[in-house]
């Protein structure tokens, strides 16, 4: 396993990607409603990311045809934005990556339409929770492992189900680079952290069970069982200190 040490120049450089998919996830937000199609997201994205100089990480990335993941209900990631209506009372994941100046960004959140099912409310509240409990934990000198099972326990000790066939990852000039980060795991396991890594937590929390599948499109993963899903995600640098989010708004 290589895993890259970042220099404060390319930290730095990433620092603006990241602000860039911050920005536009807060459009995106504030644009979400109830009876548009997820194709306007796509687009909307697409505008921002052009806007602020910017270029899609997904778009073409393996083939993947959008610039936003859009995952509804019981799908957990990799949505293709399309003609389907948001309903109100839906679990929305959105999840945006942009590259600046050779470097990318990637981060995700979840919102509910209108007020929602306690179920539903409570289900973002959790992941959330989950993907803050990994943040603390990424701590310079700690393992790998205890960012996953800082997440994996937040979730579990609730009640839910951590996502396992789908991690986070490394991230640099590649969206995607070692070392991949489980949302499951043992505490003193794993790689230590150190000053310069740059990392994508990305907890995906399930009501019920944890297993899933793939549609029909070779891209949506929804739960397998069928329950609610939510995903947040925000991506990191270790620091000497506390981690910084650079993906925050």
């Amino acid at each position: 396993m290589s895993i890259i040490i970042k220099s404060e120049r390319e930290i730095a450089a990433m620092r603006q990607a990241s602000r860039i998919v911050a920005s536009v996830l807060e459009v995106l937000k504030k644009e979400l409603r109830v009876g548009m199609k997820t194709k306007e997201l796509d687009n909307i994205a697409a505008r921002e990311l052009e806007r602020m100089g910017a270029k899609p990480s997904f778009k073409g990335y393996r083939g993947f045809p959008a610039n936003l993941c859009v995952s509804i209900n019981d799908e957990i990631v990799h949505g293709i934005p399309g003609e389907r209506t948001i309903n109100e009372g839906d679990i929305v994941s959105l999840d945006l990556g942009a590259i600046y100046d050779g470097f990318q960004g990637d981060a995700a959140i979840s919102a509910i339409m209108g007020n929602g099912s306690p179920q539903a409310r409570k289900l973002v509240e959790v992941t959330e929770g989950a993907l803050e409990a990994g943040i603390d934990a990424a701590c310079n000198g700690a393992r790998l492992g205890d960012i996953s099972i800082a997440i994996q326990h937040y979730a579990e000790s609730r009640g839910y189900s951590v996502v396992r066939e789908y991690t986070g990852h490394g991230i640099g000039r590649q969206m995607h680079e070692e070392p991949k980060v489980p949302n499951f795991g043992r505490p003193g396991e794993g790689p230590e952290l150190k000053k310069g890594m740059t990392l994508a937590l990305e907890p995906m929390v399930n009501i019920g069970d944890w297993r899933t599948r793939v549609g029909s499109d070779g891209w949506a993963v929804s739960t397998a069982d069928g329950s609610l899903s939510a995903h947040f995600e925000h991506t990191i640098a270790i620091t000497d200190s506390k981690p910084e989010v650079l993906t925050a708004v």
